[in-house]
């Protein structure tokens, strides 16, 4: 029986034989493996292939364009979005192979293999139920009810979120944080504006929403809900189930990273168990150097992967890597190797010493969903949440787990070089560097061309900006706990008093704020909601 674990925020990996999976996956031997099998006499003749297993590269200073990399066309997730099925002869990012590995709307994972575990319209019963075991038990019992795999291949990948499993409940927290927050600041000059990406089945739309409608109905009368979904599928249960308990719903059809419409109203972004199947890139830095390489991973004709590492050229890793100095985030690299030349030169002179570092998995996508957040809902407060620290990753710093489904069980992956579509990818979270990367970026002004049009003018507006008044005109202390005000903004006290800065919660401390924990407990006294979700954190 299928058991769920407290730290676990998804169901628990197995290991079956990898033999068997990789008959079912129909891949061939060399598909299993980073690189490709040549012989034994092309390796010895080989000049290229290094005589160690360490060196992971043909050579760190590879120059695609004076190799046979040379003849594999450069391609982006955004161009294959019309392929029907998984390209060969190619090369691309790694962040671009995991986004086409996930998005893609004819092979992808989302499209064809997910599934969001629902509890049937109906809420569990807390207080009915004598302990965490029996709890546990009553989820199984549903997960069975969607039935077993009927073929050899990936089965259909069941995943669940704290939304699903604690309905209403977690939602109505989650409402109770929106409402106080606006409330306190923008009733009853503004509307309660809500975004949310990710949003599923809807499940978190409709219980934020009944919760208003039930418990705050002046707030939801100028409550406006949109929905930013990728996925077609999703996108027409999302309608059906929403616009006739809620016309106040709005659902559109987009990739928040192709969004380009400018909400100049304040309102709540919501990404809630988003953000850990955005795609990474990934980095290595020479260690005779400390130069960084970005990971390129190429699809030869005959459809067999390999990873190559080239010197940084992407305009996004730089952008990242260059955010990451000014903030003065560590290197994955030894501070004792960072210190000395002496000291790297006399480690790669040992036997079997790697030339580069460890592979590194850096958070590109999400810092594209930052700055769209900046430039495109300037006034926006944002609510994220997901997983800080994951069982079974693959090798690297903070690397993903790479799953599928097979008969009924669960098989974590040991690479990311895995036929596309048929596996979840999906990332930890280190938040407190994504807290100092978002206070950075949204303090750092966008002013597009047209940055005044479309904007209401309410009585939090002032012609008297707090640029020509001077940030200290009103008290020569600030506070280190908030952001400058924005030009032309006002608090609900009429003074240029900037937004709060994010802080970083864990899950138990976030439902102890806002959730009706009493409906939660069960018999013995035991709290799933706050028991379960170990490893997932809050920012907001």
């Amino acid at each position: 029986m299928l058991t769920l674990g407290a730290a676990f925020a998804r169901c628990h990996w197995k290991r079956p034989a990898h033999n068997i999976l990789r008959r079912a996956l129909h891949l061939t031997p060399s598909q299993t493996r980073n690189r490709t099998i040549k012989s034994e006499t092309e390796v010895k003749n080989d000049i290229n292939v290094p005589r160690d297993r360490w060196n992971y590269n043909v050579s760190p200073f590879l120059q695609t364009s004076q190799t046979k990399y040379s003849d594999l066309e450069f391609v982006t997730a955004n161009a294959l979005e019309c392929a029907t099925e998984p390209p060969r002869g190619v090369q691309m990012l790694v962040r671009d192979f995991i986004e086409d590995s996930l998005y893609n709307p004819n092979y992808g994972y989302f499209p064809n293999q997910a599934t969001i575990f629902n509890t049937d319209g109906s809420a569990v019963g807390f207080d009915s139920l004598r302990d965490s075991t029996e709890f546990q038990e009553v989820v199984a019992q549903k997960y069975a009810a969607y039935g077993a795999d009927k073929h050899d291949g990936p089965g259909r990948q069941l995943w669940h979120t704290p939304t699903e499993l604690f309905k209403p409940w977690f939602g109505r927290a989650i409402a109770r944080c929106l409402v106080a927050e606006y409330l306190l600041k923008y009733f009853p000059y503004e509307d309660l504006i809500i975004y949310e990406i990710g949003a599923g089945n809807g499940t978190l739309a409709m219980d934020i929403l009944n919760f208003l409608q039930e418990v705050h109905p002046e707030v939801y009368e100028r409550t406006r809900y949109n929905i930013i979904e990728i996925s077609g599928r999703l996108v027409q249960m999302q309608r059906k189930r929403l616009s006739r308990a809620h016309p106040n719903v709005r659902v559109t059809h987009k990739s928040i990273f192709h969004w380009a419409s400018r909400e100049p109203a304040p309102c709540f972004f919501v990404a809630m168990e988003v953000i850990d199947n955005f795609a990474h890139d990934v980095v290595r830095y020479d260690l005779k150097t400390l130069e960084p390489y970005q990971g390129v991973i190429t699809v030869d004709p005959h459809g067999d992967f390999e990873t190559i590492y080239t010197p940084v050229s992407d305009p996004l890793i730089t952008e990242f890597l260059n955010l990451r100095r000014n903030l003065k985030h560590p290197l994955p690299v030894s501070k004792v190797l960072q210190s000395s030349d002496a000291l790297r030169k006399l480690y790669l002179s040992m036997p079997f010493a790697p030339n580069l570092s460890k592979e590194e998995y850096i958070p590109t996508r999400l810092l594209s969903l930052l700055r769209i957040l900046r430039n495109y809902f300037p006034r926006h407060r944002l609510l994220l949440s997901d997983f800080s620290s994951l069982p079974d990753t693959i090798s690297g710093v903070n690397a993903p787990v790479v799953q599928t489904r097979f008969r009924n069980t669960t098989v974590p992956c040991t690479t990311l070089l895995v036929r596309q579509g048929y596996f979840d990818i999906f990332f930890p979270t280190n938040f407190e560097h994504l807290r100092d990367m978002y206070e950075h970026i949204v303090s750092h002004k966008h002013h597009p061309n047209s940055s005044k049009s479309g904007m209401r003018s309410t009585p939090l507006m002032t012609t008297s900006t707090s640029i020509s008044l001077g940030e200290d005109y009103f008290s020569s202390y600030r506070s280190n706990d908030r952001r400058s005000p924005l030009d032309g903004v006002t608090s609900a006290s009429g003074l240029p008093v900037g937004e709060r800065k994010s802080n970083v919660f864990t899950h138990s401390e976030f439902m102890e704020t806002y959730a009706d924990l009493n409906r939660t407990r069960l018999r013995n006294g035991e709290n799933p909601m706050l028991d379960f979700y170990k490893n997932v954190k809050f920012l907001f």
